[in-house]
């Protein structure tokens, strides 16, 4: 016999998680996060810095402009809106939360 308590919600694992910083937070419950990363150029073997510019939603408002945060990817919220704020890794300096 099992109790309500035993029994546990599964949940699947975040997948395709990415780690980015916030551009802007002007926006309610939305940020603009740019993720920055290294590409190679196939050609001639020099790593040159990219980065993708993406939408995600911030139900509470907890980040703020130059925070790092974690974001996962979600069903879609608006037009450009499909990511998700997991988490802020860590506040920008000078910050006052």
């Amino acid at each position: 016999m099992t109790t309500p308590a035993a029994t546990t919600i599964q949940r699947k694992p975040l997948t395709g998680t990415k780690v980015g910083r916030v551009v802007s937070d002007k926006r309610d419950k939305t940020r603009t996060v740019a993720i920055e990363f290294m590409r190679k150029l196939p050609k001639y073997g020099k790593y040159v810095r990219r980065r993708t510019v993406v939408h995600i939603h911030d139900p509470n408002n907890d980040s703020n402009a130059g925070d790092r945060v974690e974001i996962a990817p979600c069903r879609r919220m608006s037009k450009t809106k499909n990511w998700r704020l997991v988490r802020v890794v860590e506040r920008a300096p000078g910050s006052d939360d």
